[in-house]
């Protein structure tokens, strides 16, 4: 009797010791921030963006100066045409500003969907390459630690060191 009650407590410790052992899940963290930033494909994809947003504010600012010369020449001649060719020129001149916010809205619809398309791949390289790295490394849990984020203690292993060298950075 007293070994089946013995046998009954063993039994009953190894099943929470089990338990409270597959209970605790191991937690990393790293800041995916960091990481995208020093990754060299998002260097190039922010240089290409960089170069696309100039040659859109050059096409803009080229406008405006433009607007601005029509403006100084009407203003200038104001005097010598009849009121109704002013009028004309005001509403020529409207048309051309509307133009130019418009010229505006598209290249920043045209940015963004630029950014998506080069960031997307980017980010998708970045998140299997912390896959693999939790993976072989038995982390059932990474925690993105990157600033402005929910993270307040990050006493764990950081894998950005380890995701980097997956990259090969």
């Amino acid at each position: 009797m007293k070994n089946v009650k013995r046998i009954a407590v063993a039994l009953v410790l190894f099943v929470a010791a089990t338990g409270f052992v597959n209970a605790q899940s191991k937690v990393a963290h790293i800041n995916v921030q960091q990481l995208l930033s020093e990754m060299p494909e998002m260097k190039a994809a922010q240089a290409e963006l960089k170069k696309l947003q100039e040659t859109y504010q050059a096409d803009i600012q080229g406008s405006m100066t433009e607007l601005q010369n029509k403006y100084t020449q009407y203003q200038n001649e104001a005097t010598s045409k009849t009121r109704e060719e002013n009028e004309q020129r005001a509403v020529e001149l409207q048309g051309f500003e509307k133009n130019i916010e418009e010229a505006q809205q598209k290249a920043m619809q045209d940015m963004q969907k630029k950014q998506q398309e080069l960031f997307a791949p980017i980010s998708e390289k970045a998140k299997a390459a912390i896959e693999k790295v939790a993976a072989a490394e038995g982390y059932e849990y990474v925690i993105d630690a990157s600033p402005g984020l929910s993270l307040i203690v990050a006493k764990g292993k950081d894998l950005l060191p380890a995701v980097k060298q997956e990259l090969g950075f």
